[in-house]
């Protein structure tokens, strides 16, 4: 079994996991370092890094700079203090958009991008919806936002094939500080697509085919921003892919990393 470190800096937590070319894994919102587990058994040979960003999972919230900025530059922070100086970068929802403004923003620290129900931008009515579910977290807490959250991105073919998925999801969000969570929910209200003409690295985009959240329509649009991105489509399940369909995503993953390897 592969020695795994709990690292701190500041008030980010994160996860610290074998030996050979790095991995940095950035969750999406409502997500923490769990959210990639089921990848982790394919993976033996990398060196994994997964964070909580701040203010979800173990990350405490501190009021700090804000925006996806500061999402951003947590996982700079991240991987400056573990000294890894290139990595793939593995993102889902939320943590797509931040791997791809790492990739224009800091292009040599990034060696390619598997974008899991990936992000170009949110949509007007999303930004509203966002800027809504911050004012319920502070207010009123996880609870109702974890219920809809785990019916309603999760595929339904998934809920009735496996409870346990509908379950982890939720629990994902109930653990989550509702403060963080607000200011994830508006970071994500003001965000903008990145500049994607400038991101020169190896894309690969999973999709979920009953994505209600990310559409396979968005990371099909996305695929025609970046040069060279790939769309694969895993079918009957929703957006939280990793969990839904664990086999076939840690088999899109390790296709991408050995055909870079090969």
């Amino acid at each position: 079994m592969l020695h795994m470190v709990d690292r701190n800096f500041g008030s980010l937590v994160f996860e610290d996991q074998g030996c050979g070319p790095a991995i940095v894994m950035v969750h999406g919102l409502g997500g923490t370092s769990n959210s990639f587990q089921s990848l982790m058994p394919s993976l033996s040979d990398y060196r994994v890094l997964r964070l909580d960003l701040p203010g979800a999972g173990r990350s405490a919230y501190r009021p700090g700079v804000p925006g996806m900025t500061g999402l951003v530059a947590a996982v700079k922070n991240a991987m400056h203090v573990t000294e890894i100086e290139c990595a793939h970068l593995v993102g889902h929802s939320m943590g797509t958009l931040i791997c791809q403004y790492l990739a224009v923003q800091s292009p040599r620290l990034v060696a390619s991008l598997t974008l899991f129900g990936a992000i170009l931008e949110p949509t007007s009515t999303a930004r509203d919806i966002f800027r809504e579910r911050a004012t319920v977290a502070r207010k009123q807490g996880m609870t109702s936002i974890a219920e809809t959250i785990s019916t309603n991105s999760v595929g339904k073919t998934s809920q009735h094939r496996n409870r346990v998925i509908q379950a982890f999801v939720r629990e994902s969000l109930m653990r989550q500080d509702p403060m963080g969570y607000a200011a994830h929910c508006e970071a994500l209200s003001e965000a903008t697509a990145a500049s994607h003409e400038k991101i020169d690295c190896s894309t690969m985009l999973i999709a979920g085919e009953n994505d209600t959240v990310a559409p396979v329509a968005m990371s099909r649009t996305l695929a025609g921003k970046i040069q060279g991105a790939r769309v694969e489509v895993i079918a009957d399940i929703g957006h939280w892919i990793m969990v839904e369909a664990a086999e076939h995503s840690a088999e899109c993953l390790r296709n991408h990393l050995d055909e870079l390897s090969s």
